[in-house]
Order: C-alpha cells, then sequence, then structure tokens
C-alpha cells in the first residue's frame, strides 16, 4: 500500500480583489477552492490545467509562501501551517522548489556556484569548504561542469540555468520537490533532456514530485498519476494511463483533443469548445458553460470529486456513462 506523503484537506486560498477607487463593490476570486489532494511516497504527481487556474498557487501555499483562507496541508502527518520558526525552517529544507522561468529565479550578481551553495549556507550546514564541494558534486549531476562554477547565470543557456536551479533546489538532499512549469520556456529538444535529467535525479535521490505544467504530453512523459485542475479545482484524479485511454471529465477531453499529434493516421475528435469559463457566484458545475454534455442537474448542483474506481476519481454527474 502507497503511504501518503502529504495530504491537503479542504484547501481554499482567495483574494478580494476592489473594482476602484470610487467603486465600492468588492470581487472575491478563489484561485484554489475547497481542494482535497494526496500525494504519495516516491511517486510523481502531474497537476495540469489552463493558465490561470490555480496551479501556481497550490505550489505557493504548499511552500508556505502564502497562507490558506480555510483548510490545511499536512506532511508527514503535520500541518505545515502551525509550524514555528525552527519548524518552517526544516520543512523548507526537506521541501523544494524548480520555477518556471530560469531567466528571472537565478540572481544575475552571483556565479553558478554561489547560487547552488546559498542554501547550504542559509541552512548553516557544513563550512565554507564542504560547501562548496557539496555544490560542486550536484553540478555534476545535473551535467555542468567544474569549469562552468564561475560563471554568471548570463553566460548560461537557457537549459544551463534550469540545470543550476535544479541543482539549488536538490542540494539541501530534499524528500519533496515541486517543480512549477519547469520546461515551458525552454526548446522542445531542451526540454527532453530536462525531463530525463528530473527522472534521473528522482531515482538517484528518492525523490517524490509534484510536476506542474499546463502540456499534457509533458505530463504523460514523466507523471504516475495526474490531477487535473479547472478554476481552483482538482475535476479528474487518476493513474497516467486511465488519464490518457479513458478520460472521465469532459474538461479533460477537451483538454486532450487540443493536443496535437504527429500522426497523420491518427483520427481525433476535435470536442466543441463553446462559452466562458463562469462567474464566481454561479451556481451548478464550474464547467458548465463549455461543456457539450450538460443536463439540467449541471446548471443546479456543484459535483463532488468521487471515487470512480480503485484509482479514479471524478468531478462530473455523467462520470462513467460518456
Amino acid at each position: 500500500m502507497l503511504k501518503t506523503f502529504v495530504e491537503i484537506r479542504e484547501l481554499t486560498k482567495k483574494y478580494i480583489l476592489s473594482s476602484g477607487l470610487f467603486n465600492p463593490r468588492k470581487r472575491i476570486i478563489y484561485a484554489v477552492n475547497n481542494i482535497d489532494l494526496q500525494i504519495f511516497k516516491g511517486e510523481t504527481l502531474g497537476l495540469v490545467g489552463e493558465s490561470g487556474c490555480g496551479k501556481s498557487t497550490l505550489a505557493r501555499l504548499m511552500t508556505r509562501l502564502e497562507k490558506p483562507s480555510s483548510g490545511y496541508i499536512t506532511f508527514k502527518g503535520e500541518n505545515i501551517f502551525s509550524y514555528d520558526k525552527e519548524a518552517l525552517k526544516a520543512y523548507r529544507r526537506n521541501v523544494q522548489i524548480i520555477f518556471q522561468d530560469p531567466y528571472s529565479s537565478l540572481n544575475p550578481r552571483k556565479s553558478a556556484l554561489s547560487i547552488i551553495k546559498e542554501p547550504l549556507t542559509i541552512h548553516r550546514i557544513g563550512d565554507k569548504k564542504t560547501r562548496s564541494e557539496a555544490a560542486l558534486e550536484i553540478m555534476a549531476k545535473v551535467g555542468l561542469s567544474k569549469e562552468q562554477a564561475n560563471r554568471y547565470s548570463h553566460e548560461f543557456s537557457g537549459g544551463q540555468r534550469q540545470r543550476i536551479g535544479i541543482a539549488r533546489a536538490l542540494v539541501l538532499n530534499p524528500e519533496l520537490v515541486i517543480a512549477d512549469e519547469p520546461v515551458s520556456s525552454l526548446d522542445v529538444s531542451i526540454q527532453a533532456q530536462i525531463l530525463n535529467l528530473l527522472k534521473d535525479l528522482k531515482h538517484d535521490y528518492n525523490l517524490t514530485y509534484l510536476f506542474i505544467s499546463h502540456d499534457l504530453n509533458v505530463i504523460r512523459y514523466i507523471s504516475d498519476r495526474v490531477a487535473v485542475m479547472y478554476l481552483g479545482k482538482i475535476v479528474e484524479l487518476a493513474l497516467n494511463s486511465d488519464i490518457y485511454n479513458r478520460p472521465l471529465h469532459p474538461y479533460t477531453r477537451m483538454l486532450l483533443s487540443a493536443v496535437p499529434s504527429c500522426d497523420p493516421q491518427k483520427k481525433k475528435r476535435m470536442m466543441n469548445i463553446k462559452g466562458e469559463a463562469r462567474a464566481e457566484n454561479d451556481e451548478g458545475c464550474a464547467f458548465q458553460n463549455r461543456c457539450s454534455y450538460k443536463t439540467e442537474i449541471c446548471a443546479k448542483v456543484e459535483p463532488r470529486l468521487e471515487k470512480i474506481d480503485e484509482q479514479s476519481f471524478c468531478a462530473c454527474h455523467l462520470a462513467g456513462s460518456i
């Protein structure tokens, strides 16, 4: 039986937006809306969805860069939002993040070696010599040479910069790595190299990944399970093979229908995408305005994420019958 590593329960993050100086009306935006999710030890959980659906907000909540409006996250059975200063520092040593943009996430005034060993300095691990040795060792692991150690970020390509970001995340030997669209800004050929590197590092360091992306081909390649997110909610959760071979939610089908294929013989049914994402105060299913299968109940009752079979969960009134 798989061991639960991270458990997310009823997690909500809302933002209150003002309409302007002379308009007192305020609007509530739910970036993350009552999410329940589990991450198992040693797996790669892919999180996929359109831009703006709340994926990066969830990542910031998991790293405690933001606090939730309600709900909680447990790591090894402990609520991360109840940590004191020392416990939070220990948690952040165990949970690291790889950022999306390799250009803005690196300090241009520091060399590659300084960037990679900085977490060791912050956590007061080792002395100056051992920190440098550890940084050089992890540089070699991610495919960077010793001769590149004293170069600055502008002297590296995008793929090499992302390797620096990966090395910085792994130098503390974390248990959980959150990869927030780590290959979206890279060329396709470089994406493959970084994905293969992440797979190798997972095996070598016994890592657990939360891998965030809007690219379903990337998610298919690297993930064990896939969670599909729409307007701050998880609408489908299943094994990788089940998501791609028998998607249950219409939104998942819509995403898959938009994935380009290199096979000219492959026939693919394009879903008719219509309407806009619903307003925040609408009743019923969040996807109803864009769904080709909408029925009367969809406009009245919001579906909950329910178990369909042993490994599949779906938030749709018509799950399994479409």
